[in-house]
């Protein structure tokens, strides 16, 4: 889920040597044990993303055999007194923040076909087993082997999990877990990082932690993950998935900070929610809320009389195991459920395995693609808004800007600041609760549906009324056009960040899609 607020094609300004016969960055690609592809047309798809609104031309593509590879890409732009290079995992970004225009883009799932994911069940010296996981792999990838062949797994997932590794532990890495057990960047202990200047560090909490919390959310601006190691934890046999619904904004952040506070052990495993149209259109209204199209219904008339233009929906599981006996995940549910103050009627539940739970976006993935959805532009905003201002953000942005739907999932739902590692290079919003808001778009293409450049006026009038109005917010993987936003975007953890920067990547070399730094042509 990626925040997107500028519409631009601008990348930095990065030009071949054309002196040299052979460009120095060329000569020192060929020790490459992988490949280096410079054919146009493999270029032009690493050139794109999922957001479909920027095209780059990526002078090189490398598929890494290993982090050495990796290492010899950026020592290789070093080389150069403007290449700078993009660590691309499964292409997902949405404007153009994994891209390096005329730059070295390193295809990050070559990594992942060649590393297998190694499970360790004894642990080692903490007992505590581990998966040791490349920086391509993807999510899918490793929650298949572990669950399938351990009947172990990690402790906090992605909605989405055709992303790889490296790419979330950059970023954030938020799903319904997160509550509990933080993001995905508070779970991993040991991760392997080529820096900005091609020196390959193993580190952790008490190995180089400068370079470990620095690359954890960093953007991609201090390093790339080439392998990461994630504790695991045994992974349950079935999910008892769950919806209700609430006609009152205040009635349902009520009842999910409330869940979201519990002890583990004393609420529901996951906790999300979203917001649709009280309307019965079929992509934005009623029937999106159903978790069985065919053998469930939502009946409207249990809709208290003059509900406001959107609902509210509490999306929850609870795990349980094969030997566990139905009354007793039943009564679980009942207590859990029972002092809750959803709409009685609009309740909707079913059973599945634990794979087919964390697999659920997979389906949606499916049908979008078949109907040439999945490709369609995809102009998504993510953020972060505090406790403080999330009721008024109701009211601004859902009940008034968004009211008719967005043509896919609008999300919210709160987060707990104490899971989150403040050394790490995320920033989230001030006090223990903050709701995550994610507006992911799915229209058609264009005349089909409305024009991109309309969804993305209409973000950032989001983003105008948000900073007008003083919220508490931050923009979640962000996207900015100048440096002056990035400092603000950062706040007081700005400086930290420079600093970073200048220990980690002092040529600025990595990650130029992002748009925080420029390329500096020699160290003085």
């Amino acid at each position: 889920m990626i925040a997107y607020i500028e519409h631009s094609s601008r990348q930095n300004d990065v030009i071949e040597t054309e002196n040299d016969a052979v460009p120095p960055y060329k000569e020192a690609l060929k020790d490459i044990q992988g490949s280096v592809e410079y054919d146009s047309m493999v270029t032009a798809l690493l050139g794109k993303d999922f957001g479909g609104m920027v095209k780059t031309k990526p002078l090189a593509v490398i598929r890494p055999a290993n982090s050495t590879d990796v290492s010899v890409t950026i020592r290789s732009a070093a080389t150069s007194t403007n290449l700078t290079v993009a660590a691309r995992g499964n292409g997902h970004s949405i404007n153009g923040q994994a891209m390096a225009d005329r730059g070295l883009v390193i295809d990050m799932r070559a990594l992942g076909d060649h590393t297998p994911v190694n499970v360790v069940v004894s642990g080692g010296g903490s007992g505590t087993p581990y998966a040791d996981v490349s920086g391509g792999a993807l999510w899918e990838d490793v929650l298949k082997r572990c669950v399938s062949e351990y009947g172990l797994a990690p402790r906090s997932w992605t909605d989405y999990l055709a992303l790889t590794v490296g790419g979330t532990l950059s970023n954030g890495g938020v799903s319904g877990q997160a509550f509990q057990y933080g993001p995905q960047t508070a779970n991993v202990t040991e991760l392997e990082v080529v820096t900005g200047t091609g020196e390959i560090v193993i580190c952790s909490h008490n190995v180089r932690p400068d370079l470990f919390f620095a690359t954890l959310g960093g953007l991609g601006q201090f390093g790339v993950i080439t392998r990461a190691r994630i504790p695991l934890q045994n992974a349950p046999d079935m999910v008892r998935w769950i919806r209700i619904v609430y006609a009152e904004f205040d009635e349902f952040t009520r009842d999910a900070e409330l869940l979201v506070s519990q002890p583990e052990g004393d609420t529901f495993d996951y906790v999300e929610g979203f917001v649709f149209v009280n309307s019965d259109d079929p992509v934005n209204g009623w029937p999106f809320v159903t978790l069985d199209p065919v053998h469930q219904h939502f009946n409207p008339d249990f809709i208290p009389p003059n509900s406001g233009p959107v609902l509210y929906c509490l999306e929850l599981a609870l795990h349980f195991n094969h030997n566990d006996h139905p009354s007793t995940v039943n009564a679980e549910v009942e207590r859990l459920i029972g002092g809750l103050s959803f709409v009685r009627g609009l309740r909707f539940e079913m059973e599945v395995s634990y794979m087919e739970f964390l697999l659920r976006v997979k389906k949606a993935e499916q049908q979008a693609t078949a109907t040439g959805i999945w490709d369609a532009p995809h102009p998504w905003l993510n953020l972060f808004v505090s406790k403080r201002d999330i009721a008024d953000f109701d009211q601004t942005v859902f009940k008034t800007i968004l009211k008719h739907g967005i043509g896919g999932p609008m999300l919210v739902y709160p987060l707990v600041a104490s899971r989150w590692d403040n050394r790490t290079s995320v920033v989230i919003p001030e006090g223990e609760i903050f709701y995550l808001v994610a507006l992911l778009r799915f229209t058609p293409p264009y005349p089909e549906g409305p024009p991109v450049v309309e969804l993305v006026a209409q973000n950032r009038e989001i983003v105008r009324q948000c900073t007008k109005k003083g919220y508490n917010f931050k923009l979640y993987f962000p996207h900015y056009q100048s440096q002056e936003e990035w400092k603000q975007h950062f706040g007081n953890q700005w400086s930290r960040y420079v600093q970073r920067k200048s220990m980690f990547d002092p040529m600025a070399i990595l990650a130029p899609g992002q748009k925080i730094f420029s390329r500096i042509r020699q160290l003085s």
